[in-house]
């Protein structure tokens, strides 16, 4: 596969996405072929059933590779589920040596270090993000590479999951005949497909509204803050349509696509829908106010449950208050006057969040759909990571060729500053090596 090609696998509740994107030469993204699945074998972002979860993947690959007719072979997936959560933790460490300056090694020694929390049995730390240091005592420092001190200490976002739904998805990535290239944690992937540098910096409120879950990433200042995964989504809005007006789950979904709407206020009482009855049976018929009650009175329930996340994390003082407000993202952000909800529940500014932030021009509106917001982080996050290991390689070779020129000088070069791999690139070699160990 060509350098500057990725694949993003978006294994959801509701769907499978394959998306294959490339770098063009004004460094944005162009996507050459989507394919998608009814997700079939995944509940609440966690995989219940390998078979059809393989299956599931096949084919949305399958429809990707013939859309861009290209050979699919390495994916980076990400991982949400309802066994996600996130905490604050601080943690520090004693320099042996005062009198030199802090370097990547003392940071690596911090975040290990935090590695070593003891979790929930079956739980593993999937994240640490070091949020700001201290030397010294001295505070908010962003930075600490290059400083003199004895105690280097930080608060860190540490984000938990449970390692046996990471090594499933692994096993079903495999298994479909792929290679798993990366692992990326969903809300982050959502993130970084819709949102700008400026709302991160401002402070931002991403909501992914999935199938099954409900994800939720907190910037500020540019930095992650919080994370959290709420374990509903748009299909306990349908399970909801599909008991209150007793019809059966396609209609229900149907409906709420059609003429769904969060907010009651909005339909007339005379407005009126009719389903077709069962195998000859009368047709039903639906008042549209009815069916806004059942879908706001849901709607209020995991947008509530979401702003008591937003309020725990502190954005109700003046200093952690979010100034770009809430982003809304995934496939339940298209229900309509969902904004004007959120808006009123939390008092904050809403948008839609289309990932269009890093996209082509010319890009397809399917692209650009809410629905693919994960799909095209993972891709970003895929060409990303081949960028890294490109630049890693070229590092390599001209430490070999200076090695080869000066056998006898011991000369001190300016070594590059390397971007430090992210934790999930190590739980990806671990995850892979899990699966290798097991055959």
């Amino acid at each position: 596969m060509e350098h500057n090609l990725a694949v993003g696998l978006d294994i959801g509740t509701t769907k499978i996405v394959a998306m294959i994107g490339r770098k063009n030469e004004y460094g944005k993204v162009e996507i050459l072929g989507i394919g998608k699945s009814k997700s079939l074998g995944v509940h609440r972002g966690v995989v219940n059933n390998i078979t059809q979860t393989i299956q599931s993947i096949q084919q949305a690959v399958q429809e990707a590779e013939s859309a861009a007719d290209i050979k699919i072979k390495n994916v980076t997936v990400g991982i949400a589920g309802q066994h996600i959560r996130s905490l604050q933790h601080s943690d520090y460490i004693t320099r042996s040596n005062s009198e030199t300056v802090i370097d990547e090694d003392d940071i690596d020694r911090l975040i290990n270090q935090v590695h070593k929390l003891v979790m929930l049995p079956g739980e593993e730390i999937i994240h640490v993000l070091p949020q700001e240091y201290k030397v010294d005592g001295q505070a908010e420092i962003t930075e600490p590479i290059g400083m003199y001190g004895g105690r280097l200490e930080a608060n860190f976002h540490v984000v938990v999951g449970q390692v046996s739904s990471i090594r499933n998805i692994g096993r079903c990535v495999q298994s479909a005949g792929l290679n798993l290239e990366g692992i990326t944690l969903e809300p982050l992937a959502s993130a970084n497909a819709v949102l700008s540098q400026e709302e991160k910096e401002a402070g931002v409120a991403l909501i992914d509204i999935g199938g099954g879950t409900t994800d939720l990433a907190i910037f500020r200042e540019g930095i992650i803050r919080h994370t959290a995964v709420i374990p509903f989504g748009g299909n306990v809005i349908t399970e909801d349509i599909k008991e209150g007006c007793s019809i059966i789950e396609k209609q229900a979904e149907l409906l709420k696509i059609k003429f769904g709407s969060a907010w009651p206020g909005e339909n007339k009482d005379n407005e009126i829908v009719s389903i077709p009855g069962l195998r000859g049976r009368e047709p039903k018929e639906i008042t549209l106010k009815n069916l806004s009650k059942i879908i706001h009175a849901r709607v209020v329930e995991i947008v509530e449950q979401v702003y008591v996340e937003i309020k725990n994390y502190g954005h109700e003082e003046q200093k952690k208050k979010l100034i770009a407000g809430i982003v809304l993202t995934g496939g339940g952000s298209q229900l309509k006057h969902l904004k004007q909800l959120v808006e009123y529940i939390t008092g904050m500014d809403t948008r839609i969040g289309y990932p269009n932030e890093h996209l082509a021009g010319d890009s397809d509106d399917d692209v650009t759909s809410p629905l693919f917001a994960t799909a095209v982080g993972l891709v970003l996050d895929g060409l990303k990571r081949q960028q890294r290991i490109k630049i890693e390689e070229q590092e390599a070779a001209i430490v070999e060729e200076d090695a080869i020129e000066e056998p006898v000088e011991d000369v001190v070069k300016e070594k590059p500053v390397k971007e430090r791999r992210s934790f999930l690139d190590k739980l990806t070699e671990r995850v892979k090596d899990f699966l290798d160990n097991a055959e």
